[in-house]
């Protein structure tokens, strides 16, 4: 599965590994990532794609929020 915009993903490697975040961005090598809570919407994360495991889960409205973020990753936790 690709990696696109609002594509919920979870590194592999680097201090955030194991950990979730929504795809803000992409531009071929890298994707811009953000958590909405240490990482957020203002300073996303910049990681290679070759670092991000994607899922199943493609978000297909805003992410231009923190809130909005961290309630996409707390239903994708949930299981919704």
């Amino acid at each position: 599965m690709d990696i696109v915009k609002g594509s919920v993903v979870r590194a592999t490697a680097g201090r955030d590994k194991d950990k979730f975040f929504v795809v803000l961005s992409t531009d071929g090598v890298y994707a811009q990532i953000a958590d909405g809570k240490r990482r957020k919407v203002q300073k996303p994360k910049n990681k290679k794609l070759i670092h991000l495991a994607p899922t199943n889960t493609v978000y297909e409205g805003s992410t231009d929020s923190n809130p909005k973020i961290r309630t996409i990753l707390r239903n994708f936790k949930n299981g919704g």
